[in-house]
């Protein structure tokens, strides 16, 4: 398998295994129009496997959504052809439009126009409560 360097973007490294096309989904990979590679259950000697995702975009990155998805994965930010900074992400306190609330009594489901903001009650289970109407998400 052969992929080629990155430019200018991004790839997220330490993915759980089988989590990078949820990741894909999430962060809304599908719709651009530039050079993506995921990689899934790549070997890896610190997890056994792993997924892999390279962006060749300067874009906007949502880092809540990797940290939603999968608090251990890294987040290497890559400037003409070089490293220039990684990120080591955690459970965000608050998600904003990142899930839907699925109460249907919720006012995020008569009200188009609100975010779906869910914040994080119980770390160690990661646990998210809908600000509106706190119905636990997942």
């Amino acid at each position: 398998m052969n992929i080629d360097s990155i430019r200018t973007g991004y790839v997220i490294d330490h993915i759980t295994a089988g989590k990078g096309m949820e990741l894909y989904r999430l962060l809304g990979l599908e719709g651009l129009s530039c050079p993506i590679a995921i990689i899934q259950y790549a070997p890896s000697r610190k997890m056994g496997k792993k997924d892999i995702i390279k962006i060749d975009a300067d874009m906007p990155l949502n880092f809540d959504v990797i940290g939603f998805v999968d608090p251990g994965a890294t987040v290497n930010i890559i400037r003409d052809s070089r490293l220039v900074e990684k990120k080591t992400l955690a459970l965000p306190r608050i998600l904003r439009n990142v899930v839907k609330c699925k109460n249907p009594r919720c006012i995020t489901s008569t009200e188009q126009e609100l975010d779906h903001v869910f914040r994080l009650t119980d770390k160690g289970q990661k646990v998210y409560r809908c600000i509106y109407c706190d119905t636990k998400n997942g």
